[in-house]
């Protein structure tokens, strides 16, 4: 690999250090976008059931806001109700909707980053396949008032276009993976987060009355 690397020359470098940012990129991603973390099956229920006759404890609305991202949604709920029993509906609606906007923005976060990376990958291979040929170009004109050129430069020049190409796009097609598969999951959960809070919210506009 290291001796690839050297062939390549330093126009590899910049693909490497994309292809180290966005297999971080994709582990937090992993990591962040669990179920259990943003929207877990029952939770909606549960908190259907303690509110079922009033709305809940401070405490209670604490450990529903620490649960996960859609807690933190239905929370703001119960806090807008706690901080003023005869908010208006908009009011309420309001509240859990600057949650959600919140929430879906961290939801998103380092999306951006990995589309850079799979937009700006190829153009890195480009640039040092470019390079290459300038290489190339270069072994051919004539030295010293000889014809040919260089062996050795016209094979460097060949294999830092191809190296850089290939690396190129070995980065930058599992990066549009990811986030064309992060996206459609962040999509996702931010629909059962809405059909969840427009649900919640009725049910607080009865529990109000």
């Amino acid at each position: 690999m290291f001796s690839i690397i050297q062939a390549a020359g330093w126009p590899i470098w910049p693909l490497i250090a994309a292809s180290i940012l966005a297999l971080a990129l994709v582990i937090e991603r992993f990591l962040s976008l669990k179920t259990a973390r943003i929207a877990p099956p029952r939770l909606l229920d549960e908190a259907l059931a303690v509110s079922r006759t009033a709305v809940p404890m401070p405490e209670v609305v604490r450990q529903l806001e620490q649960n996960s991202a859609l807690g933190e949604v239905l929370a703001s709920g119960f806090r807008a109700l706690n901080a003023d029993p005869r908010c208006s509906e908009a009011d309420l609606r309001a509240a859990m909707e600057q949650t959600g906007r919140a929430v879906a923005h961290r939801l998103e976060r380092y999306l951006n980053a990995l589309a850079t990376i799979a937009s700006a990958a190829p153009l890195m291979g480009l640039l040092g396949t470019v390079i290459g040929m300038i290489e190339i170009f270069g072994s051919q004109s004539p030295a010293g008032g000889a014809t040919g050129g260089n062996p050795a430069q016209l094979a460097h020049g060949i294999s830092i276009a191809l190296y850089n190409t290939a690396f190129g796009l070995i980065v930058a097609i599992p990066a549009l993976i990811f986030w064309r598969y992060f996206r459609g999951r962040v999509d996702g959960y931010l629909l059962t987060m809405e059909i969840a809070a427009e649900r919640f919210a009725r049910h607080l506009q009865n529990l109000r009355r």
